[in-house]
């Protein structure tokens, strides 16, 4: 046995690891390809920034469904059955989605679009329900670390998409053979997992039940996924305000019943809506950056600059043991300085006039993106033990329904908008003709008339360009500028939560992981803020 495995509790430890690594690796290059072929749904089909972004959206509220759902029933049912249940929804999700095709109405491509990439999504979510807490209950004294080398496969993913559409896209290939290639990992995870003995997480294996696994995230934790429920049933089943809200109170009730009123860890409560944020600036950014850079620069140069950065990501997330073991930072003072660093990239990356400078910006935004995601789950792990795979699971659908209800659609909401204002003030007349048919909403922001998605497609391709073809292509670019300057504020608002939080471990003696033997539970208090 390796090293490596010698850290896990299991002798098929490492199989089961690699085994969710290629399981996440099939959902990261779906997602990278989807990401290069946004421009092609626009054209094909004229979708509007915020339709896009809606589709794009729908890559995260599924996956909302499989990972919350699959935390509450995996400790019952098994990881087998769902890795199993997950498979199918994969390969439905290629059918669903190669069902659209040119000439179709565009409400009709749209539904197949959005609805395919809902199911893949739901496959994703329901792997990572068995991933992440698999992972961490096989390694739970280096949970950072794997839990790093596990999603460092998300970012192989983009880069092996990135790298499809960069050939396979450029050469004119086929959008829906592009995104079938996701095929080929999916059927080496069922593969690796098949036949394989799957340990039992700590709150299981001490016979915790259901009501006890959701004490700590109880009402408190349960509002802000119910919330962003709440969201999806409105905006994606277009479900009346009176009925989405009365299916979050019910649900809200039972987790109080479940739990016998327990409020829930206010710190799990922080942890939730920071990632939230996390979710929206991490995957929504990352669903629209090579579109925003491709824009600004070329899309060749977009593509490029996509799979750079996911490749730093990916190598980078194998030095996560290096940083807190040797560095001495604890997964709290990480998440400050990725903070920071996602602050200033996208700053960067809004000002770019060139492919160098793109490089550099983009570096430091990877930088800070690379460990929010991990160290958030190993962060919930290390100190929520009692909760099972229910808290990491939620976790996880929060983060993956804020990228998808606010990242992709508010980046695309804020495209439409900027873009919209400066062509609209430079010249009215051409913006009449390039606006598109439909508004674009987002939350309580004033409703906005963005760019048809096919006429402006024709004007980026014209060579050479009108003035007002050129005037509709700025106008774009600096509606990305400004989209990626708003884009800045959500890392910003997470750094000063990272830095309450480091303080107030400080406060308490630092920051240190508990098991069920171990924590302090009198009265609920564990911790800081963990009442």
């Amino acid at each position: 046995m390796s090293n490596a495995s010698a850290n896990g509790i299991a002798p098929n430890a490492m199989r089961l690891l690699w085994a969710g690594f290629l399981a996440i690796l099939a959902a990261g290059i779906g997602f990278g390809v989807r990401g290069g072929i946004l421009a092609n749904w626009g054209t094909d089909f004229g979708f509007t920034g915020a339709q896009l972004g809606a589709i794009g959206g729908a890559g995260f509220t599924g996956f909302c469904f499989g990972i919350i759902i699959g935390g509450v029933v995996v400790d019952k049912i098994g990881y087998g059955k769902l890795v199993f249940a997950a498979f199918l929804f994969h390969v439905l999700s290629a059918f669903i989605t190669f069902a659209a095709t040119t000439g179709q109405a565009q409400d009709t491509a749209y539904m197949f679009l959005y609805w395919g990439t809902f199911v893949f999504a739901l496959a994703n979510g329901t792997l990572e329900a068995v991933a992440n807490p698999l992972v961490s209950t096989l390694f739970p004294n280096n949970r950072t670390h794997y839990l790093n080398i596990l999603h460092a496969s998300w970012p192989a993913g983009l880069v092996v998409g990135g790298l499809i559409g960069w050939t396979l896209g450029e050469a004119g290939t086929s959008w829906k053979i592009q995104l079938g290639l996701f095929l080929i990992p999916t059927i080496l995870y069922g593969v690796a997992f098949m036949g394989q003995k799957f340990p039992k997480s700590e709150a299981a294996a001490k016979g915790l039940k259901l009501g006890d696994m959701l004490k700590e995230v109880g009402i408190l934790g349960s509002a802000v996924a119910i919330y962003l429920l709440v969201l999806f049933f409105q905006n994606a089943l277009n479900m009346p305000n009176a009925g989405a809200w009365g299916i979050g109170v019910v649900l809200l009730v039972t987790v109080g019943v479940l739990t016998k009123g327990s409020i829930g860890s206010v710190l799990l409560f922080v942890l939730f809506i920071t990632h939230a944020l996390v979710g929206a600036v991490e995957l929504g950014t990352d669903g629209w950056i090579q579109n925003i850079t491709g824009n600004i620069l070329t899309p060749a140069q977009g593509k490029i600059l996509f799979v750079f950065t996911s490749m730093l990501m990916f190598l980078l997330r194998f030095c996560a043991h290096f940083i807190e073991k040797n560095l001495k930072i604890s997964p709290v003072g990480l998440l400050l300085i990725c903070a920071i660093f996602g602050v200033v990239g996208l700053l960067m990356t809004s000002g770019i006039t060139t492919f160098m400078g793109a490089m550099v910006a983009l570096t430091v935004y990877a930088i800070g993106k690379t460990f929010f995601w991990p160290t958030m789950l190993a962060l919930v792990g290390d100190r929520f033990p009692r909760t099972g795979a229910i808290a990491m699971s939620v976790m996880g659908g929060i983060g993956m329904m804020s990228a998808g209800l606010l990242g992709g659609p508010g980046l695309g909401y804020a495209k439409d908008r900027f873009t919209a204002e400066h062509l609209s003030t430079a010249n009215p007349a051409v913006y009449d003709e390039y606006k598109a048919s439909s508004s674009s909403k987002f939350l309580f922001f004033d409703e906005v008339v963005g760019l048809d998605g096919t006429k402006l497609g024709q004007a980026q391709a014209a060579d050479p360009k009108s003035t007002e073809q050129q005037l509709v292509v700025d106008s774009s670019i600096i509606g990305d500028r400004q989209t990626l300057k708003a884009d800045a504020f959500i890392p910003a608002v997470m750094a000063v939560i990272y830095l309450l939080l480091l303080l107030s471990f400080k406060a308490i003696g630092g920051y240190k992981p508990v098991s069920i033997e171990t924590e302090k539970v009198t009265g609920g208090v564990q911790g800081p803020m963990e009442a």
